[in-house]
């Protein structure tokens, strides 16, 4: 079903997403991405912890009454956080582009909980109507600057005045993937002109996590310590009321 969004583009960058992503799939299952992996799971502790805090900062005492669409949602499992962390399901919206991963959001997401299946830059959404668009590392897997731009500029224009862009991604290059590339925080300004950012260096460069939670879990922390280490940014982007 593909209620709300225009059917995806038949070339361009789309395509060029589907590829790479299929490139990942026939890898099959990476244990460097399973939640049972020391290194993945401290990864997550961390990106909530400092998450939680951002809201708690933003003064936002009853989440359940704030909105939040998520682009890129793939099997579902940040808007199933976001439900932990009290998101009313109703208030919840997820765009995928990916059939596979669209088909196990809607088996794991509450039926209450929006889910669209299409290209993301063509979704139709109501102006203004989010409190919070949220990303996670879906810019670093788009290589055409044009199609990240008219990505931005639609989830700029979904946010509410006061709302803002929760952006999650990494901001180095992986030199063994050129199927990704880091989004320094420079670019990150340059697609959202207008907005007023704080953002955060986290998560500890996975190639170091894997190496060093193979001596101790608490490594994790105490190297992350180190700001040079952490390869990722967890940004607010918040759009004026005025």
């Amino acid at each position: 079903m593909t209620t709300g969004l225009t059917p995806p583009d038949a070339a361009g960058e789309v395509n060029e997403v589907r590829k790479r992503y299929e490139r990942r799939r026939t890898q099959g299952i990476d244990w460097r991405y399973n939640l049972l992996n020391p290194a993945v799971w401290q990864m997550m502790h961390e990106r909530q912890r400092v998450l939680l805090r951002l809201l708690h900062r933003l003064g936002w005492q009853d989440l359940a009454q704030k909105s939040l669409l998520e682009v890129g949602c793939g099997s579902g499992g940040n808007l199933l956080e976001m439900l932990r962390f009290g998101f009313d399901a109703r208030n919840l919206r997820g765009l995928e582009l990916l059939e596979e991963r669209y088909a196990e959001a809607r088996r794991a997401l509450p039926v209450a909980l929006q889910l669209n299946l299409g290209d993301a830059s063509k979704a139709q959404v109501q102006p203004g109507s989010q409190d919070i668009v949220f990303q996670s590392t879906v810019f670093s897997s788009l290589l055409d600057d044009a199609f990240q731009q008219r990505l931005a500029d639609a989830m700029w224009h979904w946010v509410k005045p006061g709302g803002g862009v929760l952006w999650y991604d990494f901001i180095v290059n992986n030199p063994r993937n050129a199927d990704v590339r880091g989004v320094p925080l420079r670019r990150v300004r340059a697609l959202f002109p207008e907005g007023r950012m704080h953002a955060r260096r986290v998560t500890l460069a996975p190639p170091v996590a894997r190496q060093v939670v193979r001596l101790h879990p608490s490594f994790y922390t105490l190297f992350n310590t180190v700001p040079l280490l952490r390869t990722h940014v967890l940004a607010w982007i918040e759009k004026p009321s005025s």
